[in-house]
């Protein structure tokens, strides 16, 4: 790990985390509503239980935070890991058109989340040009 990539990781990885952790307690409510946008997205998750996915969501995340976090993951790792991520939750909010302004890349409210989520492509590319 370079010592100019520690604040991304950091930041990166205790924000991604923290949601992993969160996740681990989601009511069945929360569970069915971001399988929901999730399977809307992603037609192969159809199949599992929402709160099967839900754990496995959380568990996800909780990979990815801890890796950006571990000093003794190298920078390509942890770029390829929040690449990987990061990637997934840009092309959900590609492919939910409510989270869009009709013909438009920009986010609605409903997607101004999830679109803001695009910092984190940025750095983990960074973490991959730059490792």
């Amino acid at each position: 790990m370079r010592i100019r990539a520690i604040p991304p990781r950091l930041a990166t990885g205790a924000f991604i985390l923290h949601s992993g952790m969160e996740k681990l307690r989601a009511t069945p409510e929360r569970a069915t509503a971001l399988h929901g946008m999730a399977s809307g997205a992603y037609p192969a998750l159809q199949g599992i239980p929402p709160a099967r996915f839900v754990k496995m969501l959380a568990i996800g995340e909780i990979v990815v935070g801890a890796t950006l976090l571990l000093p003794l993951v190298g920078d390509r790792l942890a770029g390829v890991a929040l690449t990987a991520f990061s990637g997934a939750l840009g092309l959900l909010y590609w492919r939910t058109p409510a989270l869009r302004r009709p013909g438009s890349i920009w986010p609605t409210d409903a997607g101004l989340p999830i679109s803001k989520d695009v910092w984190m492509l940025g750095i983990g590319l960074g973490l991959l040009v730059g490792g």
